[in-house]
Order: C-alpha cells, then structure tokens, then sequence
C-alpha cells in the first residue's frame, strides 16, 4: 500500500494520545514571580483607591458648592465606596512601605480614633475645634502640622476626619451621626464658610496623599516598586509581615478585641459613619487578596497571577490549602457581623453580637498562626505579627 501522510502507525498515534492526555505539570512558581504578582496588585490597589477619593472629592466639591441634603447625601455615599477600596490596601503596611514608612502619609490618611473637639463643635462644646478658632490657619501645611499634636487622639485630617465632617458624632444607637447640611450654609451655621473650607482641603489631602503612595508602586519607575520586586527574601518577609500583623496584632487586636473589651462607640473604626463592619471585611479581603495573588478592580476586572498560597504549597501543600481555608472564613465570618458594629460589641459573652464578632477575633488568629507557620516553610523563622 502506498504511504499516506495521512495515515500514522497505530503504536504513533497511541503515544501523540498520551502525550495529549496526560496532565501538565504546574510550572514552578517563583519567589520573584509572587513578588512581581504582589506589586502589581499592590498598584491596581491604590490605583482604585485613588479612583474612590476623586469620586468622592468630586462628590465633596459639588455639595459644598450649593449645600444641600441631596448633595451631602451623595457626598456620604462616596466616602462609603471609597472606604471599600482603600480598606483593601491595609494589608500592605506594617513594613515601613511608602505607605507607612517615617516619612509616609498614613498617620494624615487613617489616623483614629479621633476626638471630634479637636476639629469642630460637639454636644455641650458648641465653640471647640480648629474649625471655631479664626486663629488657626485652614492651609494643607498647618493641617499637617496639627495632626495628631498633643496626643494621638488629635487627628485632623484623614478618612476619619472627613468621615466626622460629613456625619458629625454619631448620637444614634440604631445609626449614623446626623450632622445636617446647613452647617456648610452662610448664616445657618456658626463657622459655615470655615467648616466648608476645612472639608476641602483634607478631601484634596487625601487623594493627594494616595496618589504618591500609587506612584510608589507604580511599574516602569525607579521607585519603591523596583526596590521591592529585586528584595529578595527581604521583600518576602514583608510581604507576610503585612498580612500577619494585620490579621493579628492590628485587625483582630486593636480594632476589634480592644472595642470588646471597652464595649465603647469610641474605639470601633469608623463610627460617625457607623461602617465599622464593612472596614473589617475590606481588611479580611485584603489579607485575602494578598495570599491568592488575586485582585478584583474597580472596574470588574481580576488581575491573578503567582501567589504566595502557591509558592508555600511547593513546600508544604496542606498547610497552603489550611491557611486559604482559615482566611476564606475570615472573611465569611466577617460578611455577617451586624450593623451598626457598636451594638454588636455590647453584652455579655452570650449576646448574639459578641459572638459574631468573637468568631471573627478567632478566625484571625487562627489565620495568623497559618501565616506565620508558611513563612517557616518559606524559611523565614522569625514572623512578628503584633503591632
């Protein structure tokens, strides 16, 4: 029979069968790669981040243009949007990082808790705060130099701030604070035009202060980007310290044991806006975000790519696949805390709100325990995770 191209030898096509079939193996995921991964998600982060406060700076420039309660409504509701975003980027700190490092703008960006007498008028002090005193300058610079001077309870600028100048305090057990939007009207309000001044300037602050720490990660630059993505197992260990001390020392401990033990408005996270629940599953997402190396943007997109999860699997795959598991319900755990958070801390051990957020407090120490052991796998012997 004459040769056909087209007919193969039956030991041939068996053999391209298998080769077929037969599963790939999982390329090896290196050190550089999650590195690279995380800056990356690092920078899409911030990036959204960005995106939310010039939506609410936007919201912010409209409403003190022509104040009303439309207008101070919108204004709330970017600030709540914006918090979704920037609360993921707290897993990123805890390192000395453009964010947090001793020249970084955390402090001026997500400060508290926050004396509310420090920058404007509260029950029974109708006359306190920055805002009240003609004397003090309402410049970005004498803003910056007020920050937190004389305790660090004197926060005056910062999500938190803004939070309080758009809320006022929140003197509702079942909501948020009730400020009303003539305190930015001429003649309804003392200090209207001062008050409406000083709400500018630290809403323009904070999209400044993001956007050079966006800068910082951005790719192509000499930056801290190109420092971190050639560390090493330097930039490894930060990495981990980030996500460790977040989910125990800083998520689990000061924000949330610290308000249990205290059972007081004043120590949960944001509580003019009453959005302290949903600051505790942006931060458990963000944790969640750095481990998978998975990122959903702002715009509907997922950037993945090499993992940490990954690279400690190649030395130890049931520990990867616990800690994924621990830090998936965190995160669950977190989405069914109540709102208002205030009333969720306040009982005794049995009440239905403690409880849930116990749950939480557990799952991110069990989490944590997990993020230390897989920096031992990755040998790094030594993970603080306190704050």
């Amino acid at each position: 029979m004459p040769f056909s191209p087209f007919l193969r030898p039956v030991a041939t096509l068996a053999a391209a069968a298998a080769f077929v079939l037969a599963p790939a193996q999982a390329a090896e995921v290196t050190q550089r790669a999650v590195l690279d991964q995380y800056a990356t998600l690092v920078h899409a982060s911030y990036q959204d981040s960005v995106a939310g406060a010039k939506a609410l700076q936007a919201a912010v420039k409209a409403f003190l243009a022509a104040p009303s309660e439309a207008g101070l409504a919108k204004a709330r509701k970017e600030w709540l949007a914006a918090r979704e975003w920037y609360g993921q980027t707290e897993a990123f700190r805890f390192y000395g990082g453009p964010i947090d490092s001793e020249d970084g703008p955390e402090g001026l960006l997500n400060a508290w808790p926050l004396d509310e007498a420090y920058i404007d008028y509260v029950a029974g002090k109708p006359k306190a705060g920055i805002i009240n005193n003609p004397k003090a300058a309402l410049t970005a610079k004498n803003l910056r130099a007020l920050n937190e001077r004389g305790g660090e309870e004197n926060v005056a600028t910062g999500w938190h701030a803004i939070e309080f100048l758009l809320w006022g305090q929140d003197l509702n057990d079942n909501g948020a604070g009730e400020r009303k939007f003539t305190d930015y009207v001429d003649g309804k309000a003392p200090n209207a035009a001062r008050r409406s001044q000083y709400l500018q300037i630290v809403t323009d602050m904070l999209v400044a202060d993001l956007e050079s720490v966006a800068r910082q990660w951005a790719p192509g630059a000499r930056n801290y980007r190109a420092r971190f993505v050639a560390g090493g197992n330097q930039s490894l260990t930060h990495l981990l310290t980030g996500i460790g001390t977040l989910s125990r020392g800083e998520l689990a401990g000061e924000r949330m044991e610290v308000a249990m033990d205290t059972q007081a408005q004043e120590d949960e996270h944001s509580c003019f806006a009453d959005n302290t629940h949903r600051d505790i599953v942006t931060n458990a997402l963000g944790i969640q975000n750095v481990w998978e190396g998975r990122y959903a943007t702002r715009d509907g997109k997922v950037i993945e790519g090499a993992s940490i999860k990954a690279l400690v699997a190649q030395q130890n795959a049931r520990l990867a696949e616990e800690t994924s598991a621990s830090i998936a319900n965190s995160v669950k755990l977190a989405e069914a805390i109540h709102a208002p958070f205030d009333r969720e801390i306040i009982g005794d051990a049995k009440a239905p709100g403690r409880q849930r957020v116990q749950a939480v407090i557990d799952a991110l120490k069990k989490q944590a325990t997990g993020i230390v052991e897989a920096a031992k796998a990755l040998g790094i012997k030594r993970l603080n995770t306190a704050v």
